[in-house]
């Protein structure tokens, strides 16, 4: 150890460092790699979940979806792309794929304006606010099966609460289940009865970020409520609409549970009526699938459903970022 001069006036001397070998110390080395690899660490429970559950079916399904492959005797064939030629053939197919269109916008649309607009009702001053706002959630959180026997019963043919209201006013009964439209009209209203509540405390949550500012400006301008919401509200929670969009696609092309169970009598086959007049593309795959056990061409429609639901949901953000950016 070097040892410095001593000062003047005094007779003690103080130490020098060591000088810097270069070689840094432990705690350095597992700073470093702290620094480096503990963001990896926080994020990696993510993709392992994603890989084991999202990215693995999504690739098993690609790689089945070319094979005739049959879950009874498991007999597997390469076929290439023959499932998906027989599918653009499949008159099935169109109209699975023409019920799930129609069911999509048939309660997918209302549901979003009617959402907006309870929102826009729940933001403003109401007496029990608390209570209305767990009141709209109470339909999403009720088991969607209970849902689907109640408004099974509801639009019954012979003794259906709405076929009695109906004919109240002079309308000759509708069996809902028999007619296409009829039926996805009432599958539609079972739709928005669960969602439309749940939107709605999504869209409430976000306007009560807008600046209130905005609003008493506004108001002070003399603007009315109206112009308000049209002008302000809706610009300001944009991104949410945008979200609340692409989510309700993909619910909406996705739809299975609700029209499999409204007509209880068809609920073990999944044609969705005596003549598939409400029958969607998921149930479509669901009884090639689990009920004629053919996995090679239920991959081949899971995976235009995907392909499907990429168009429309880009489709949609497209159209609804223009219309909220020229509001």
């Amino acid at each position: 150890m070097t040892v410095a001069p001593a000062r003047r006036g005094t007779g003690t001397r103080r130490p020098v460092p060591p000088p810097h070998t270069g070689r840094p110390s432990w705690r350095d080395r597992l700073g470093r790699l702290d620094t480096r690899f503990t963001p990896y660490l926080i994020v990696a429970p993510f993709f392992v979940v994603f890989g084991v559950f999202g990215l693995y079916p999504l690739l098993s399904t690609a790689w089945m979806s070319l094979h005739d492959w049959q879950l009874i005797d498991g007999a597997q064939a390469f076929v290439g792309l023959d499932n998906f030629r027989e599918l653009l053939a499949d008159r099935n197919f169109w109209n699975a794929l023409g019920n799930t269109l129609s069911l999509f916008l048939l309660s997918t649309v209302p549901q979003l304006v009617a959402a907006l607009g309870l929102a826009a009702l729940l933001d403003r001053g109401l007496r029990g606010r608390a209570f209305w706002r767990a009141g709209v959630l109470l339909p999403n959180v009720i088991s969607v099966a209970a849902v689907a026997l109640v408004f099974a019963q509801l639009y019954g043919r012979d003794f259906g609460i709405v076929n009695h209201l109906l004919g109240l006013v002079g309308v000759d009964p509708v069996d809902w289940r028999a007619e296409t439209w009829a039926s996805h009209l009432a599958i539609s209203s079972m739709v928005m009865w669960r969602w439309t509540g749940y939107n709605a405390l999504i869209y409430l949550a976000a306007m009560q970020s807008v600046p209130k500012d905005m609003y008493e400006s506004a108001l002070l301008d003399g603007a009315s409520r109206w112009r308000v919401f049209w002008s302000i509200t809706v610009p300001g929670i944009r991104p949410t609409i945008l979200f609340t969009v692409i989510v309700s696609t993909i619910g909406g092309m996705q739809l299975f549970v609700e029209p499999q169970l409204f007509d209880p009598g068809g609920t073990a086959t999944g044609t969705g009526g005596t003549d598939r007049q409400f029958q969607t593309l998921v149930m479509y795959l669901y009884e090639k699938g689990f009920r004629l056990f053919d996995a090679g061409y239920s991959s081949a429609i899971a995976w235009v459903l995907f392909l499907l639901i990429l168009v429309v949901a880009l489709v949609n953000f497209t159209l609804t970022r223009r219309i909220a950016s020229k509001g």
